[in-house]
């Protein structure tokens, strides 16, 4: 290549190699024995140049060396670098990848449950730990050069979204803040946000996958391609649906023909009944264990499969162990029976067996296992080594995995594209389809990945091609004001200057860049308004004045008449109810206007004379005979005025609606008994209009008015029209502006306002109850710090303590939950009772003050559900005499055990120093924290 380079493109070659070499960036690539993206190559560059950086990609792409490089700049600049992830599990995976690289003495980890190391220069950390890092002015952040924000589209999420802002929005000017994201459909939109808050900042988007991914449809026995490669006429391949699976769709959805051949009178020939039952016997859903066989045949394991359940997770494990299926060799086997004792050496026999260990293990062993929440966390960390190391092959998992453990695939499994979101079953978006299905492909290890969707009935093809298809994933801000981040900030910062800071939020931003259209059409519309005002100019008064007065005219004229129809409908309702059957009317208006004999009134009350009554909302709806022999059931917009019996019929015992020739003979009747008749005509009464003196007035008025006689008044009138009608569009435009814009600072005023009434502020200085507030985060900082304003928690024992305390973390999985939870006698009962006695009063406070908990601020209510549980296990009770009580999963049980402990170390923090709770608080920590709740969970 350099042969065939002048020797002016040789020297500028080597002086751009030795340029790069001159940089942190060369040796950085050393380490890894494989080459850097682009798009990796041009966020380092960014950020080896100053800026900030935003790293957009598709899981597995590799974003995480950008964070990488970010703490390699740090050390060789001799300043920290703090690396934040969303979950614990994801910490301790990062903390143990730094560790290798760079060696247990530079690296920390600080979560909510574990500190190692934490005056390290890197620091691994959960978001919350830097949030409460910021708002303590802790010491950790002198010297702070770098902070990696992985997951950073976590700030969507609708409970810790805001933990995120907080960090961003408060930072230090002098850090370097790196944003790692997971494709997103707005990312310049975030992108705009960084630089206004943070400076200049680089937005680096790469749509591309280092493994290609296939989309597949697994229906019976065989995998079809959900797309298939065509070449357009305009050159190049274009994707369309496989045209094999519209023909599976249409095919289940046509009608079996099974039966009798009503052209032909007789029986479908065997044959074709035969092959019809072929065809259809192509369209099934395979079980679990024949998926996994199926993917083990075409070389398609290892394999994620999602199920959104953790019971469906636990049930499919059991399905293919039944089933005998076995992945593992017998040196596969034993290499994981070493791997899992070696990990789980610290757990006594006895909790082994609760925990349910000798049939995960059995699982593990055959190379198949179930990955979800309600698992103890050190076996879904053994089931993640093992995964990568090939020696599990089959996970069942619930969606929980998706969000950020590295633990790749290079197949993912969707076994419905359908889950419960809280409140229903509702479609999985294209957002979470592409997360779901971004770990299939390993790098490195696979040439391609693929995502498999399970036929199930009912299956649009076109439908899941659209999922699969779009990228529409944007990043929506969940920011809001709480209690604590109120008196931090105001702490920090004073009021004004904290309500500019929360207006700098991406919640806001999006808001006011949502209004941006909106504000143009109201410019739009103004100058529209100033153009109609002028065309409307009289020469002989105010023509604006007069057009009211048109306006008010006609608004009453309306008014006036609107309430006359519903009068008129009333009074033909009322004449309608009277009816009988065999009473002979006269329709007065409709396709069937003329002569009728009533069968049924139709009454909305049941059944009438054998036919169904209707709603009572639609009125009653005569069933009549007309005298052209027809049966029909007529509506109220057929009597616009009363109707009345004009005589009466005998209808026959023995009269058949559906019989042609019962309705002839009736109808015949009725033309003899009652066609001379002529129908009295319905008079109208007087219209109120006529009578009405503010009618009266404004017709008066009109007369009056010296623009009456203008020769252009009919002209200026049609403007006069058009203005009013542009100015009522732009005042509800202004009323939706004012609706978006300020909203978060209104949020905060209104908190501020609340705890001024509760003495926690008192304008710029924030009182000592304050400051205890501003030691206690979570949903419930309030009510926890109202409980120790009153001393409800003084003189309880550590495992009362911890009863109480656990209402403030515990939340039920299923809100509706209808039996009553079981709590501790005593001292406890009493205080758990007095916390729901206060949470009722601020819960009033809040209606006050306008704070709505739909909007996601304010205080929901503590939930007793763990007490009884929390209480047990602080006393000392074992594990499986806890978890039977309790009804919980020990994974659940483990997690909220240690955000027991995080909630109990703050009251610890936060408690009056003269009292007895901090003390107590410290020895309920203790109480929690043994057996399983207290294996670490780093290795």
């Amino acid at each position: 290549m350099t042969e065939d380079m002048s020797p002016a493109e040789r020297y500028a070659a080597a002086k751009l190699r030795a340029a790069e070499q001159a940089t942190a960036l060369a040796p950085f690539r050393e380490m890894y024995d494989f080459d850097l993206d682009p798009f990796q190559v041009e966020a380092c560059q960014a950020l080896e140049a100053g800026k900030g950086v935003l790293v957009a990609a598709p899981t597995g792409s590799g974003k995480t060396i950008v964070g990488e490089f970010a703490v390699h700049l740090a050390l060789e600049q001799g300043r920290k670098c703090f690396y934040t992830t969303p979950i614990k599990a994801l910490s301790n995976q990062k903390y143990q990848d730094l560790v290798k690289r760079y060696g247990a003495d530079k690296v920390g980890l600080l979560t909510g449950d574990n500190s190692v190391n934490s005056e390290a220069p890197v620091i691994v950390m959960t978001t919350e730990v830097l949030r409460n890092m910021l708002y303590s002015g802790s010491q950790s952040l002198v010297g702070l050069g770098h902070v990696v924000m992985d997951e950073v589209h976590y700030l969507s999420d609708r409970f810790r979204g805001a933990v995120w802002e907080e960090v961003i929005i408060h930072l230090p000017e002098s850090v370097t803040l790196v944003s790692l994201s997971a494709t997103v459909s707005n990312a310049e939109e975030f992108g705009d946000w960084l630089d206004t808050v943070r400076g200049d900042t680089a937005v680096i988007v790469s749509e591309h996958r280092p493994v290609p991914l296939w989309q597949h449809v697994l229906a019976g026995r065989r995998i079809y391609d959900l797309f298939e490669e065509r070449d357009g006429r305009s050159g190049g391949g274009r994707r369309e649906v496989n045209p094999d699976l519209e023909r599976l769709a249409r095919m289940e959805n046509s009608r079996p023909t099974f039966g009798r051949d009503k052209r032909r009178g007789r029986n479908l020939r065997e044959a074709d009944r035969e092959r019809e039952r072929r065809q259809r016997a192509r369209i099934w859903t395979p079980s679990r264990p024949e998926v996994i066989d199926r993917l083990d045949n075409e070389g398609l394991l290892p394999a994620i499969t999602f199920i959104f359940s953790r019971a469906g997770c636990e049930a499919a494990v059991q399905q293919c162990l039944y089933s005998g299926l076995r992945l593992n060799d017998q040196e596969g086997r034993e290499e994981v029976r070493r791997i899992v004792e070696a990990r789980t050496a610290g757990i006594p026999d006895t909790d082994l067996h609760v925990l349910g260990y000798y049939e995960w293990l059995e699982g593990l062993e055959r190379g198949i296992a179930a990955h979800h929440a309600g698992m103890l966390p050190t076996f879904k960390e053994v089931v993640e080594e093992l995964f990568v190391k090939g020696l599990v092959k089959a996970v069942f998992a619930t969606e929980t995995l998706a969000l950020g453990i590295n633990m790749p695939a290079r197949s993912v499994v969707l076994e419905k594209l359908v889950k419960w979101n809280g409140e229903q079953h509702a479609d999985i978006t294209p957002g979470e389809y592409t997360q779901l299905t971004g770990r299939a492909g390993r790098r490195g290890i696979d040439v391609e990945g693929h995502a498999v969707v399970l036929w199930q009935r009912g299956m649009n093809p076109g439908a899941l091609a659209g999922l699969a298809g779009t990228r529409t994933y944007p990043l929506r801000s969940s920011f809001k004001p709480s209690y604590n981040m109120a008196v931090n900030l105001v702490s920090q910062f004073g009021r004004h200057r904290s309500r500019e800071l929360l207006e700098m939020s991406f919640a806001q931003f999006q808001a006011d860049k949502s209004v941006v259209g909106i504000s143009r059409q109201v410019q739009k519309n103004e100058e529209g308004l100033t153009g109609y005002r002028g065309s409307m100019t009289c020469h002989l008064g105010d023509f604006e004045e007069y057009s009211r007065l048109r306006r008010e005219l006609k608004d009453r004229e309306t008014e006036l008449a609107k309430q006359g129809a519903a009068q008129r409908r009333v009074a033909a309702a009322a004449a309608l109810e009277k009816l009988k059957p065999g009473d002979v009317i006269h329709v007065p208006t409709g396709k069937y206007a003329g002569l009728a004999l009533v069968l049924d009134p139709g009454m909305p009350s049941g059944r009438t004379n054998g036919h169904h009554g209707y709603d009572a909302q639609d009125g009653p709806r005569p069933l009549v005979l007309t005298a052209e022999r027809q049966v029909k059931r007529l509506a109220s917009m057929d009597f616009p005025v009363p109707v009345e019996a004009l005589d009466r019929m005998r209808i026959p015992k023995s009269f058949n609606a559906r019989s042609p020739q019962s309705r002839r003979d009736l109808a015949s009747a009725l033309r003899t008994r009652a066609g001379h008749i002529v129908p009295s005509r319905h008079r109208r009464a007087r219209s109120e209009a006529a009578d009405d003196r503010e009618i009266a007035r404004l017709r008066t008025a009109l007369r009056a008015h010296p623009c009456h006689g203008c020769d252009e008044r009919e002209d200026h009138a049609r403007w006069a029209e058009r203005y009013h009608r542009l100015l009522r569009d732009t005042r509800q435009l202004e009323r939706r502006i004012e609706g978006r814009t300020n909203t978060i600072a209104r949020t905060f005023d209104r908190i501020c306002a609340l705890l001024t009434e509760l003495d926690y502020l008192e304008g710029d200085t924030v009182t000592d109850e304050g400051r205890r507030l501003a030691r206690l985060y979570g949903e419930l900082d309030l009510l926890a710090s109202e409980c120790l304003r009153e001393g409800v928690w003084e003189g309880l024992g550590p495992a009362e303590l911890a009863a109480c305390a656990s209402a403030l973390v515990y939340e039920a999985r299923q809100a509706d939950d209808a039996a009553a939870p079981k709590l501790p006698s005593g001292k406890a009962r009493d205080a758990l009772g007095e916390m729901v006695r206060i949470w009722g009063r601020l819960d009033a406070l809040e209606e006050d003050h306008k704070i709505s908990q739909a909007e996601g601020v304010g205080q929901r209510e503590p939930d007793l559900g763990f007490a009884w549980a929390a209480y047990r296990w602080t006393s000392g009770f074992g594990l499986d005499e806890v978890l039977r009580e309790a009804e919980m999963p020990a994974g659940d049980f483990v997690r909220w055990c240690k955000q027991l402990v995080d909630v109990l170390g703050q009251i610890a923090a936060a408690a009056p120093p003269e009292g007895s709770v901090a003390r107590t608080a410290r020895r309920a920590m203790d109480g929690v924290l043994r057996g399983v709740v207290a294996y670490s969970s780093v290795g």
